[in-house]
């Protein structure tokens, strides 16, 4: 079993690395590839030096899974290449999420829908996994209707970029700019460019792949917004169901719900934050309410590490399905 890690010097790609270590899942060979400015790097995995290679030579290596986290473009132009290599590959990026041909996937959802000739599987975005990781349970139970969310999404959703402009503010240092405004001590309801509509790309992905991934008839409306937080995405989520609940059932599911963990007691002030969920490959819900003013509504409050459930570990576990049910 070979898999290539494509983007494996970015933040994602070192994560990805970090969660194949702790995974341990069988694999014979690793291949580290990145952008031609990288080629020739060292990096140590696992007690072993490998040397960065270029997507050429990866393609030509023919993996059996290449994990994308590259950025849209390198995704458009190379993984049909990788398909043509007989590689299955699993993109990080929003270049084939909305594609009909292929699945997305968050693998406690609906990994069943994998079958051995889908060559590229898309990651969906982060905010999205975690918010549908909640939903989904719930939409199996009451049938969800309507959701209002709003996020409040940490600046490693941006990148190194991001995360260097936050330490210069805080520093006081001038330096090169990943927003229009400063991030320090401050937020940004701008999460990626704006679209005609009024809503950015981030909000319409929140619209556009819960639809995908849970139920065409699922109307959901967000605002995104950036806060300086370093890592973890937070999410304020108002849920309309087609028929009453009870809240102790909702904990319940919630509970039993592999991959969601509940931490819900306002008594002893026990909800989840960025904090607590950094590093860890849980989804965190709480502040779990009944919304007094509508029928059949619920709140509740969603956090995840997005460099990891958000990307890395869902890329990964798409990889353990694959591999685990002779799917590459």
């Amino acid at each position: 079993m070979k898999v290539a890690i494509v983007g494996a010097t970015g933040m994602v790609g070192t994560e990805i690395l970090a969660v194949l270590k702790e995974q341990n899942l069988p694999i014979d060979e690793y291949l580290m590839v990145a952008s031609e400015k990288s080629v020739g790097k060292e990096i140590t995995f696992m007690n072993k030096s490998y040397t960065v290679i270029g997507l050429a030579t990866a393609v030509d290596a023919a993996p059996d899974i290449a994990i994308f986290s590259a950025g849209g473009g390198t995704s458009l132009e190379w993984a049909p290449k990788f398909k043509a290599a007989g590689t299955t590959v699993i993109d990080n990026s929003s270049a084939f999420r909305m594609d009909q041909d292929k699945p997305l996937i968050v693998p406690e959802i609906n990994a069943d829908k994998i079958e051995s000739t889908d060559k590229i599987i898309a990651n969906p975005n982060c905010s999205t996994i975690q918010m549908v990781m909640v939903l989904s349970p719930l939409h199996k139970k009451y049938k969800v209707k309507r959701v209002i969310v709003s996020t409040y999404q940490s600046i490693s959703g941006s990148g190194v970029k991001a995360m260097k402009q936050l330490e210069n503010e805080k520093a006081g240092l001038d330096g090169e700019m990943a927003y229009p405004y400063p991030i320090n001590e401050n937020c940004l309801p701008h999460c990626d460019v704006f679209l005609d509509n009024g809503y950015t790309k981030e909000e319409m992905k929140l619209t556009n792949e819960t639809k995908k991934i849970l139920d065409p008839s699922i109307n959901v409306t967000a605002t995104a917004v950036r806060v300086p937080v370093s890592g973890g995405h937070s999410e304020a989520v108002n849920i309309e169901f087609e028929s009453d609940f009870e809240l102790n059932e909702v904990r319940k599911i919630l509970h039993e719900t592999p991959g969601v963990c509940l931490k819900d007691n306002v008594e002893t002030n026990t909800y989840p934050m960025p904090i607590y969920a950094k590093g860890k490959d849980d989804v965190f819900v709480g502040r779990i309410r009944r919304d007094e003013s509508q029928a059949n509504t619920l709140n509740l409050w969603i956090v995840a590490d997005n460099l990891r459930k958000g990307a890395a570990t869902n890329a990964v576990q798409i990889a353990a399905h694959l591999i685990n049910n002779d799917l590459v």
